[in-house]
């Protein structure tokens, strides 16, 4: 029979940063591995609950995008015994990170494309939370929970070339996220090289899972 002491929960944790994706991991005492950071259950916690004080306990937000990724409970994965990990993935936005936080938590960012070596199936975790990210960037608005509240196109558009790891073209991506529907423009401009750039703003009243669909029928 499965107890509380058999069940975790484990968090894939992503944010943009320094040009790239990145994911939250711990570094094992006495070992060169590192693990996707976890806790145990508490008898009155549900599920959810736990995966976000997980990751309010690492980062100091309340407020983050989590979602279930899946559960692995397959005998031998774990060198201790039977242990299920139900797993989630949140994302934070750009901006919102604390790196005082971080070190507290004894955790740290690493690029997902220049990873160290994982604990166990944490490798085969990532891998599943990176591919489930990338599709639902193809036909939902999550890529909007990593960026800034306001945001340039240019901006908006960097942001899913990093997460689907190829380059699209301006200005199909522009017309596309712009026939969508599901941002708008701010009153706001940002200074920089050039012409002062438009700010845009997701529209939390768009209908995002069928819109967004059309940028990449």
């Amino acid at each position: 029979m499965l107890t509380l002491s058999d069940l975790e929960v484990r968090v894939v944790v992503f944010t943009l940063q320094n040009n790239q994706l990145q994911v939250l991991l711990h570094p094992i005492k006495g070992n060169k591995l590192w693990m996707l950071p976890g806790c145990g259950l508490l008898e009155s916690a549900n599920l959810e609950s736990a995966a976000a004080s997980c990751v309010e306990g690492l980062t100091g937000l309340k407020e983050v995008f989590l979602e279930q990724l899946y559960t692995y409970g397959d005998a031998g994965r774990h060198p201790q015994g039977r242990v299920v990990s139900v797993v989630y993935f949140a994302l934070l936005a750009a901006g919102s990170l604390s790196p005082e936080r971080i070190e507290l938590a004894q955790a740290a960012w690493q690029p997902v494309g220049e990873l160290p070596e994982l604990a166990g199936d944490h490798a085969e975790i990532l891998t599943y939370a990176i591919r489930r990210l990338r599709y639902k960037i193809e036909y939902s608005a999550v890529g909007f929970e990593l960026l800034p509240e306001v945001f340039t196109l240019s901006e908006l558009q960097h942001t899913y070339e990093l997460i689907l790891g190829e380059q699209l073209d301006k200005r199909n991506f522009r017309r596309r996220i712009l026939e969508a529907g599901i941002i708008e423009p701010t009153p706001e401009r940002r200074s920089g090289e050039g012409r002062p750039a438009q700010l845009y703003r997701y529209r939390a009243d768009a209908v995002a899972e069928v819109k967004a669909r059309r940028l990449f029928p």
